[in-house]
């Protein structure tokens, strides 16, 4: 398969090209700037907003992965909310454009997409099909409103374009735990290193995440299943409280202790970072129903064992889910 991947210089981009490539595929990766990336990876430049020559690249495609995005690892200032949505929005429609206008358009197209679109709660977790969208709950900052916004336009833009020869899904994404530096597992295992990792606020806010290779075989059951569209949840089924999710990840790093933090001390924390406390204080409690109904079955479905897995793989300082693709259907129970 052709697979074109918008925005597959990051964290995620690096993790799903590299499998795609270890499978075969010819992968083409968009970026704003030249790079020389791994074999079997092409590189074409674009800008994220307007037609260039790199719509050459989907024209015939099997498939398109689109990534691209402001990071969301920085101070929630009205500035940096401006360039995650116009960085999301613009490169979605730039996307929808070129399959439009496409002569062979590719058969799929996943779009990436956000678990933070669902409510704040510590009540029942949210699946594709009961789950509440955010932006109404009281006694949360006003801003946090934003970040969900955000996300809606960002799946709106993805239906726009009239494409009726491709599927579309859209990637309702939990935190993406892989070992490789930069992430936010190695952000969280830094904390737990340091002694830092305790609960904060209290701890009950709920933490969604997902194992990166379970990401990336998730990826492909959709690209393979052309039963599936619209959104679906990538997320471990273990959805689990802050406070328990870094008891675990001291214990997989030889238990550590873990100091304590209150709200405000999250929020000086996140500032020293310039980073910012939605990503520690909200909770999101997000499931994969979709998923699940397909017939996935997660290689990590559980915390313990996926931070055991991800700190004995950073210790080898092992490349990140450079595994192949399953692109089968796998029937048999969830293990765990």
């Amino acid at each position: 398969m052709r697979i074109v991947v918008p925005g597959g210089t990051g964290q995620v981009g690096g993790v799903l090209r590299r499998a795609l490539a270890a499978e075969g595929h010819d992968v083409v990766v968009l970026s704003r700037r030249p790079e020389t990336l791994e074999p079997g990876v092409r590189h074409a430049v674009w800008d994220g907003r307007g037609p260039g020559p790199w719509e050459a690249e989907v024209d015939g495609a099997d498939a398109v992965v689109n990534l691209a995005g402001r990071s969301v690892s920085c101070r929630y200032t009205d500035r940096n909310l401006r360039q995650m949505m116009d960085s999301r929005v613009d490169s979605t429609r730039a996307v929808g454009a070129a399959i439009a206008r496409a002569e062979r358009p590719p058969a799929v197209w996943l779009q990436m997409s956000t678990a933070t679109i669902y409510a704040d709660t510590r009540g029942p977790a949210h699946d594709e099909a009961t789950g509440v969208i955010g932006g109404d709950e009281p006694d949360v900052p006003l801003y946090w409103e934003y970040s969900v916004r955000i996300a809606r336009r960002w799946e709106e833009a993805q239906l726009e374009a009239h494409l009726p020869h491709t599927r579309r899904v859209a990637l309702r994404t939990a935190m993406v735990m892989s070992p490789d530096r930069g992430g936010i597992f190695d952000y969280l295992s830094w904390l737990a290193r340091v002694g830092l990792g305790g609960p904060v606020a209290g701890g009950d806010q709920f933490v969604s995440w997902i194992h990166a290779d379970d990401l990336v075989r998730a990826v492909a059951l959709l690209l393979a299943r052309d039963d599936l569209d619209g959104p679906v949840n990538l997320a471990a089924p273990t959805p689990l409280p802050q406070r328990e999710l870094m008891r675990g990840l001291r214990r997989a790093w030889g238990g550590r202790p873990g100091l304590p933090a209150t709200r405000w001390m999250a929020g000086l924390g996140a500032f020293v970072l310039r980073s910012d406390p939605e990503l520690l204080l909200k909770s999101r409690r997000v499931v994969p129903g979709r998923l699940l109904e397909a017939g996935f079955v997660f290689d990590h479905p559980s915390w313990d064992e996926a931070a055991a897995d991800l700190v004995r793989r950073r210790r080898a300082g092992a490349a990140p889910s450079a595994r192949g693709l399953d692109l089968g259907n796998r029937e048999t129970p969830l293990r765990g």
